[in-house]
């Protein structure tokens, strides 16, 4: 009988999720590409760690006419800032992500600096650190005033996305905060879910990881990548040294930083780290071509 039958379903709903990340899924793989990401299940055992050597007078020379020049304290880990903006537009498929086994390009470039912090009451050391996202699309300056704006905002706690998200860790119990980082991970990059509203910030370690080791007096060590941060690279800068180097087979004084790199092997290979390696050792030994000339007029030193 007509009208007898069960009401028609009503049409369904969709929820569309605001993405995490900008992100165009990478589909011509390398053979060998899709076997390292099947042999390796984690970052937990695909690292591979590098180390190279970079001369270091001509950029010592470059940051005290730029200090000298512009009144801005410049560092290494600025100057770090803009070459890895120009070292992943040489080499864009090392700026990626794992999802579902695959691999996806990021559109964008973001440089996460961890930075190290005191409790005031407690004198407790603990990490943090912030995010320059488009390093490759800014001036020194630029970088400067951010990367001093942030870092400030993280050490006084004033940063509200990081503040949030610190004060929810706080709170969970420690035999859960692995298997919390895990599903936030999940949830942000598996899925690609903006989490900013249950206090996750946005994209809080861009494309690549940089620690200033030097800054502990530390010559040269390997960090660990962070499984939850899906970040494939992590640098860490060394302290500079007195060293003997050789200058048209002549030994003379000279200064060297080491730069040590651990990077997951499922995204990149030696090839993409010889590239890689290239695009810094070249911003770093000659400055002044690629970071650009210090302002003459101001200037009373100048880079050799």
């Amino acid at each position: 009988m007509r009208g007898c039958g069960r009401n028609p379903r009503p049409p369904a709903r969709y929820i569309f999720a605001v993405a995490n990340l900008e992100l165009v899924r990478k589909r011509d793989l390398s053979p060998f590409r899709k076997i390292a990401i099947g042999t390796w299940r984690t970052t937990y055992d695909p690292s591979v760690y590098g180390t190279m050597t970079v001369r270091m007078e001509k950029c010592l020379a470059y940051l005290e006419a730029y200090r000298v020049a512009t009144g801005k304290r410049l560092n290494v880990t600025h100057m770090m800032a803009r070459a890895i903006g120009a070292m992943f537009q040489r080499v864009p498929d090392a700026n990626a992500i794992l999802r579902f086994h695959r691999v996806y390009q990021r559109k964008r470039i973001g440089v996460f600096f961890q930075v190290v912090l005191e409790d005031p009451q407690t004198g407790e050391v603990d990490l943090s650190g912030c995010t320059i996202h488009d390093p490759e699309q800014k001036t020194l300056d630029q970088i400067i005033d951010e990367f001093a704006a942030k870092v400030g905002r993280v050490r006084t706690d004033t940063d509200k996305d990081l503040a949030k998200s610190r004060n929810m860790f706080r709170r969970v119990p420690s035999f859960l905060v692995g298997r919390m980082l895990r599903l936030t991970s999940f949830l942000s990059y598996t899925l690609n879910l903006d989490l900013r509203w249950a206090g996750i910030p946005r994209d809080p370690f861009g494309s690549i990881m940089v620690t200033n080791i030097g800054s502990l007096g530390l010559e040269q060590a390997h960090a660990p990548l962070v499984p939850y941060s899906r970040v494939p690279i992590v640098v860490a800068l060394g302290a500079i040294e007195d060293t003997p180097v050789v200058d048209d087979g002549v030994v003379v004084p000279g200064k060297m930083m080491r730069i040590c790199i651990t990077f997951d092997h499922r995204i990149l290979d030696g090839a993409h780290a010889s590239l890689m390696a290239k695009t810094v050792r070249a911003w770093f030994e000659d400055p002044v071509t690629y970071f650009g000339a210090i302002p003459a007029a101001l200037a009373t030193a100048s880079p050799a």
